[in-house]
């Protein structure tokens, strides 16, 4: 994992995280169907809004945005932790690396992702960050990890 890899470009680490955008959708639909199936057993407020009973929306937000945030870090700190490829990554050849070599650490999970977090913030001025040398976002950077891209591998081969 220590070879050299040249830093992934601004498309590609793009369309890598559209491809992981739809596992996470994925992933929120069912935390919230959950949510809503166990939220009325839990004595929290409820409210009516023309015949139908829903959470009271501070608590939307203070239980369920938070529980989709820390479940989306969790996601992607499982396949950085674990090769360094979320599902997307591995479909366009992408990797995230310590940026001297060898696997991510949990530390480095949380600092990419609230680095990710700031980058979207910056309305995604963190991302344009990799026009310029050295070629790594914002997040890249606050994290000590580097997102490269990996060679094709010789046909025939797995």
């Amino acid at each position: 994992m220590t070879d050299y890899a040249p830093p992934a470009g601004l498309l590609k680490r793009l369309m890598a995280l559209v491809y992981d955008g739809f596992l996470v959708l994925a992933l929120w639909f069912v935390t919230t169907g959950i949510f809503v199936l166990v939220y009325p057993r839990t004595g929290l407020p409820m409210e009516d809004i023309n015949g139908v009973t829903r959470a009271a929306p501070g608590y939307l937000k203070g239980i369920l945005l938070p529980l989709l945030l820390v479940e989306t870090w969790l996601f992607y700190a499982w396949f950085w932790m674990r090769g360094g490829q979320t599902l997307g990554m591995r479909a366009w050849r992408l990797q995230v690396r310590h940026y001297r070599g060898g696997p991510v650490k949990l530390w480095q999970t949380a600092a990419r992702f609230l680095g990710a977090c700031l980058s979207w913030g910056l309305f995604g001025a963190g991302y344009l960050v990799v026009l310029i040398a050295p070629h790594q976002t914002l997040h890249d950077r606050l994290s000590a990890t580097a997102t490269v891209e990996l060679p094709k591998k010789p046909k025939g081969k797995k």
